[in-house]
């Protein structure tokens, strides 16, 4: 048994045809990586995908703890701890966020995943999911929590040397982890723009933003695809190539939780606006936009 499926396999292993596997590659639904220019799918992590659907449709839904999980974001984070409101979070990545949030562990979960086809943010990704009992049982709405620039974090001496996401061939380039939205982001516009995975030399992945950018700023790498808010904290050049909507996914009842309610309070007060205006990249004009509602 090989350790990457192809998509034909995975049809043939889902008993789907193979433009229905690109359409749950596409949303962001179903594990793969497009490190080689292709589609592959890890087979540990398909088989892990599939048991979790099948063993979570038949068990009843549980009370959500009062954790945020899902994609990192620096005023989040920030946010969720100066409010004192009482949230815990567990901030890893937008698709393990998604997971651990149909399996209950969470009330809200952080999600920046693109869809190329749809040209959408987060949305199609999150109805793709709502056949999940456990997912929507109480109802769940999508908001906005910002709109954040994403670019190429280079050595501030060699930022004339980027001047489109085309000059990264030939660099070595920190990626994150398969399920982190901006490394589904960066494989996305990399084929968009007909680049080779194989024309960059790739580091080992970072767990964290932080950490990818840690490595440019220590001389491991010549770049990553980091948030320009990092690039100014720790003084690094910003190349920039996209807007991101981030979003967070809030379980509709928890949305009425004291500790969800005191959260937004937070994020309505002068310290929070004032933090927001000292750091780079993030427009919060639609914050708490409804982006999606489930019936």
């Amino acid at each position: 048994m090989t350790e990457y499926l192809t998509t034909k396999e995975l049809a043939e292993l889902l008993r789907i045809k193979e433009r229905k596997v690109y359409d749950l590659a596409a949303s962001g639904s179903v594990p793969c990586s497009r490190a080689t220019g292709k589609l592959l799918f890890p087979r540990n992590a398909v088989d892990a995908w599939l048991e979790s659907h099948e063993s979570r449709v038949s068990h009843p839904s549980k009370p959500r703890p009062l954790v945020i999980i899902g994609s990192h974001d620096p005023l989040l984070e920030w946010s969720l701890r100066e409010s004192r409101c009482g949230l815990a979070s567990y901030l890893d990545s937008s698709l393990d966020g998604l997971d651990r949030f149909e399996q209950g562990d969470g009330i809200a979960t952080g999600l920046h995943v693109y869809n190329v086809e749809l040209n959408d943010w987060n949305t199609p990704l999150v109805k793709s999911r709502l056949f999940n009992q456990n997912f929507a049982s109480s109802g769940v709405v999508l908001v906005e929590w910002a709109k954040r620039e994403r670019g190429m974090i280079v050595n501030p001496d060699k930022v004339e040397e980027y001047q489109s996401l085309l000059d990264i061939k030939s660099k070595t380039m920190v990626p994150r982890q398969v399920e982190a939205g901006s490394q589904v982001l960066l494989e996305a516009l990399m084929a968009e723009q007909s680049i080779d995975p194989g024309s960059l030399l790739w580091t080992s992945a970072a767990r964290s933003e932080m950490d990818a950018v840690v490595d440019v700023l220590e001389g491991k790498a010549d770049l990553t695809f980091g948030l320009a808010t990092l690039a100014s904290q720790f003084r690094l050049g910003f190349i920039p190539v996209v807007e991101e909507r981030y979003d967070l996914l809030v379980d509709r009842q928890a949305w009425f939780e004291p500790t969800w309610q005191k959260f937004i309070q937070f994020c309505q007060s002068k310290a929070f606006a004032n933090r927001a205006n000292e750091l780079t990249g993030y427009n919060l004009t639609q914050q708490f936009h409804v982006n999606f509602n489930s019936e």
